[in-house]
């Protein structure tokens, strides 16, 4: 599934965008207050050559655009946008230009640390606010800027409309690039979750105020593994006339899969953008249109249907039809005619009285891709010749080697003849057809195949092509853990050149096609699976257009593809892992606990995981909580007891469950839960020989718990917690816990074997804590058969005490990664202020820190005789379904399950 994810993807098919002339970003002066209040954070202008110099003195005449940078993003990152935008302005000899600015949000990891979304969004207002006011006085100021967000810049950037005293009229176009507007990928902080809650609710509650605002949200598809693309459509709820979502392999004339970064230099989406721009002008305001239907009508143009003319707002119902070319009377109901150095224009005229009775359709398509119009329907019913006509081009679709029309007969009741114009080709070659078809006739369904047959069976159809056009409809295909492979087969009867066949995946409830070309005859394959599921409201099915060849065989052939059945668990459902690991270990741990409360020994976790590690101990009552949730009483009472949502609740709301998914990544967290204890156990074993080698052990007398010593330590790390970072002391205590738990390893390495072996042993001195060894002289030695007692108890202890600390270490390394990411970002901006604030990890921190610094000093002889053990032993399992419930969306939480079982740890070991 992983390699699914990261490897089996589309080839990148995107062209690199380059700068003509020497890139320049001038630092645009920021008032002393902005300034100081957002240190780190600067404002740029982008040029090149001339334009750069000339624009050195801010006197700017253009028309602002601002580019916004995401998690770790440069401000750099404008350039390609910038310079395809100088170019277009070059050709219109600077009739009209756009100014794009930057933000340096100094490459900060905003996906993986919520605490700075604030400040970046209020600083982008103060840099709206500087951006206009340096077009104060010009002869067609600006009164709003348009918005360009890369991955979490275009959250931030939608993040604007919450402030209170930001006027929403200062932004009309926003422009998102691979942003995860539905839930952020790695829900690490609450500050992040609380920001994408207060987002998302402004945007459902308030739709009707941001009608104004004209949103395009383009993601990457299945090339983007940072970001799956059902994160990047907006929320269905908002905004349905304002708002646009689409995946960039069905964006018009880019037909590709971009990954994360390339979607901000991929030349094909970056023309398709500035034309967009260039369009969106208002010649009289020379600043984008104030027009919503205007500014979704150009983006529909240029990233939805493009119908292979240039934009116009409205466009003439009649055209003349004129010039001195000859009239052809085409009668028949399939016509291909191919153009090579034709001097002479003609028009082919297709009556349509004669169709109307056998007939539902008429397909016609030109391989001739230049934006002028070819096809017109005329109203002349008494003669072969019109000198009128509707001009039927914008019906038409762009496809990447052919451009199509399908009109349906009886939308068109006035219309006498179909009339296709064919302009004098000299030096070109290209091939037009027309066919009329009855629609049931061109349309098949194909059942796809079930999800556990597992690729062994398939759905077979065979097309025995005299036509242009076949839909094969794919029935009960609606879900995302749903994934296929489809393969095209085509068979021709002669050898002769063809024109290449177009197979687009369609999906009709989101913008998502994706479109293959491909020779004939040829074996073609197609990944189907889907971003989005299919709505509730919604019957539609996805089709898969064929564009055909005349006179050849296609085979379709269906089958599920198990990995990439995988890949879309892994793709919609990675980021939960962490949560399933660690409740496997918790589970463990409170078997460990049970065992010794039982026995007196604590097992072994490998042992102990595969004991107690059960997915029926958690899932079922879930489930149970889930399905209950359907219920208006059992909500009143969940919501009176102040519980949040089960997050799997929140998941089958937004169609991302899957059947037997918490299953699957419950027994992967298993399989990585044993091998992280191997791991351990291995590493700590090899370190404590490493101790033993460099440090000889020396004799410590038994200590208590809270020594001057461990407050002391307790203390400076509170204190280095409170006044720096949370995470930070956390990865000390962490080390420390590390280097002590090597300490008692060497008890049950050396000495069980040196019995065993050797057949003599040492007299053995050990404190509880340290677990420290005195070595005897060989006079002291006493044979292996009359060994004391007290030794061969001592070193079982060792053993018992290694095994807790081993599952312990297990758990908290998992605490330590989940609150890695605060600490680089700590770090990367430890030159702007020392203390983290806010820091997700303060008071956790400070609680981890005075509980591992008495535990790390602990043995299990304290915990099997304390009266809270029995308590301590029951609780991970409820723990274990809490994080389950409530963790999988809301990482955050994981360390407070954890914490909390090991305070009732540290309890044992006091009561």
């Amino acid at each position: 599934g992983v390699r699914d994810v990261l490897f089996l993807y589309e080839e990148n098919r995107c062209s690199m965008t380059y700068m003509y002339e020497y890139p320049e970003y001038l630092k645009i002066k920021l008032p002393k207050k902005t300034a100081r209040r957002y240190p780190a954070y600067e404002l740029y202008l982008y040029g090149e050559g001339n334009y750069a110099e000339e624009n050195k003195n801010l006197l700017l005449t253009g028309i602002p655009v601002l580019f916004l940078p995401g998690n770790a993003g440069s401000y750099k990152q404008v350039r390609s946008l910038g310079s395809i935008a100088l170019r277009k302005a070059e050709d219109v000899d600077f009739k009209y230009h756009f100014n794009f600015f930057s933000v340096n949000f100094n490459e900060e990891l905003v996906a993986l640390y919520g605490g700075s979304l604030q400040r970046q969004t209020k600083f982008v207002h103060e840099c709206i606010k500087v951006i206009l006011k340096l077009y104060r006085d010009r002869e067609f100021a600006p009164s709003s800027v348009a918005i360009v967000g890369h991955s979490m810049g275009g959250l931030v950037a939608r993040a604007l409309l919450t402030l209170k005293n930001f006027k929403p009229e200062l932004i009309n176009l926003l422009i998102t690039q691979a942003t995860p507007h539905v839930a952020p990928v790695m829900p690490l902080d609450k500050y992040l979750t609380d920001f994408y809650t207060a987002v998302n609710n402004h945007w459902i509650l308030k739709a009707q105020d941001l009608r104004n605002l004209t949103t395009l949200s383009v993601a990457g598809g299945f090339r983007d593994y940072q970001v799956r693309s059902g994160l990047a459509f907006l929320p269905r709820l908002s905004q349905h006339d304002s708002a646009l979502s689409v995946v960039s392999s069905a964006v018009p004339r880019a037909w590709a899969s971009t990954d994360h970064l390339s979607i901000v230099w991929c030349k094909e989406l970056i023309l398709a953008t500035i034309r967009a721009f260039f369009d969106l002008i208002d010649e009289n305001t020379r600043q984008i249109t104030e027009d919503p239907k205007k500014r979704m009508s150009v983006l529909n143009h240029h990233f939805v249907r493009h119908p292979a003319k240039m934009f116009e707002e409205n466009p003439e119902a009649f055209t003349e039809l004129t010039g001195a070319f000859m009239w052809i009377t085409v009668k028949a109901s399939k016509w291909i005619y191919s153009v090579y150095n034709d001097s002479d224009g003609k028009y082919f005229a297709f009556p349509l009285a004669s169709h109307r009775k056998s007939y539902s359709h008429v397909y016609c398509e030109n391989s001739m891709l230049d934006t002028s119009s070819w096809i017109y329907g005329c109203m002349n019913t008494n003669s072969s010749m019109c000198l009128e006509a509707a001009d039927l081009s914008w019906r038409a679709e762009l496809l990447p080697t052919t451009k199509a029309v399908m009109l349906k007969l009886q939308d068109y009741p006035s219309l006498s003849h179909i009339v296709i114009q064919v302009p004098p080709a000299v030096g070109n070659k290209y091939t037009l057809g027309c066919e009329f078809f009855e629609e049931d006739s061109r349309t098949v369904q194909l059942p796809v195949t079930h999800l556990f047959s597992f690729g062994l069976s398939s759905s077979k159809i065979l097309l025995n092509s005299t036509g242009l056009l076949y839909n094969v409809q794919l029935q009960h295909f609606n879900q995302i853990y749903q994934a296929f492979k489809i393969y095209i087969e085509s068979h021709c009867q002669s050898l002769k050149e063809r024109k290449p066949s177009v197979y687009r995946l369609h999906i009709p409830w989101s913008h998502e096609d994706s479109i293959i070309v491909a020779k004939v005859p040829s074996l073609a394959e197609i990944s189907a699976k889907l971003h989005i599921a299919q709505p509730h409201n919604d019957s539609s099915l996805p089709e898969l257009h064929i564009y055909s060849s005349p006179d050849c065989q296609y085979e379709v052939i269906l089958q599920t593809s198990l990995l990439q059945v995988l890949g879309q668990i892994i793709r919609f459902h990675a980021g939960a892992f962490p949560v399933y690991i660690v409740s496997n270990i918790l589970l463990t741990y409170g078997g460990q606990l049970s065992t010794l409360r039982s026995t007196g020994q604590c097992s072994d976790f490998s042992l102990e995981l595969v004991r107690t590690a059960k997915p029926y101990k958690v899932e079922p009552l879930i489930s149970i909580v889930v399905f209950l949730q359907g219920f208006n009483w059992f909500r009143e009472i969940w919501e009176s007891l102040s519980l949040p949502e089960v997050d799997a609740a929140v998941l089958s709301s937004q169609d991302a469950w899957f059947p037997l998914v918490s299953l699957i990544l419950f027994l992967f967290g298993t399989g990585i839960a044993y091998w992280s204890g191997v791991f351990f156990s291995t590493s700590l074993r090899l370190f404590s020989s490493l101790w033993l080698t460099l440090i000889r052990p020396t004799v410590l007398q038994k200590e208590k718990f809270i020594t001057p010593r461990r407050l002391c330590v307790m203390i400076s790390l509170a204190l280095v917690s409170w006044t720096t970072c949370g995470a930070f002391a956390v990865l000390i205590i962490y080390l420390q816990y590390f280097m002590s738990s090597c300490k008692p390893v060497h008890v049950s390495v050396t000495f069980v074997f040196h019995f065993q072996d050797s057949g003599h042993s040492e007299d053995t001195s050990q404190n509880s804590s340290t677990h420290t060894v005195k070595p005897q002289s060989s006079k002291d030695s006493i044979p292996d058969a009359t060994q004391s007692p007290s030794n061969s108890t001592t070193i079982a202890e060792a053993v018992n005490s290694l095994k807790m600390h081993i599952t312990i270490l297990n758990l908290f390394t998992w605490i330590v990664l989940l609150s890695l990411p605060s600490l680089i970002y700590w770090i990367k901006n430890l030159r702007y202020n020392v203390r983290l604030d806010p820091d997700p990890c303060r008071s956790t921190a400070i609680i981890l820190v005075c509980i591992l610094e008495i535990l790390m000093n602990s043995s299990t002889s304290e915990v099997k005789s304390s009266k809270l053990l029995k308590i301590a032993a029951k609780v991970p399992l409820p723990l274990s379904v809490a994080m389950l419930a409530f963790g999988r969306m809301h990482l955050y939480r994981v360390p407070h399950f954890v914490t909390f079982s090991f305070l009732l740890h540290v309890l044992c070991c006091i009561v």
